[in-house]
């Protein structure tokens, strides 16, 4: 089992699953971006390519309307008082904290590639 200090049994793996969603939900966003990305660099603009961007864009939204937290971060808090910004997902601590600047900059490059490239 995985052990959080200071943490009853129920809170701990309560937070385990939170880590463990919000990891493969990453994964899977993060992959999208990259997507985005490559399809921007190559040209090869396929209607998953638009699905992609859209789908960035309403997690997105969904960040604007959680005030720039991911839901699953709220849940999280609630099992956890850690200062640390993967104290949520299974990232290194870096990765965690940039990680919004990070994607949104590839995105960005990936949107603006793939308009240029239509246009």
């Amino acid at each position: 089992m995985y052990y959080f200090a200071g943490m009853d049994a129920n809170a701990q793996r309560y937070l385990l699953l939170i880590k463990l969603l919000h990891t493969i939900i990453w994964l899977v966003l993060g992959t999208t971006v990259l997507y985005v990305l490559y399809s921007g660099i190559t040209g090869c603009i396929t209607i998953y390519s638009w699905w992609a961007v859209a789908a960035i864009i309403i997690e997105g939204l969904v960040l604007i309307l959680f005030k720039g937290s991911c839901p699953l971060t709220v849940m999280a808090r609630q099992y956890s008082t850690s200062t640390k910004h993967n104290f949520d997902i299974f990232l290194p601590e870096w990765l965690a904290q940039y990680n919004k600047l990070i994607f949104t900059t590839l995105f960005v490059i990936g949107v603006v590639l793939m308009v240029v490239r239509v246009i």
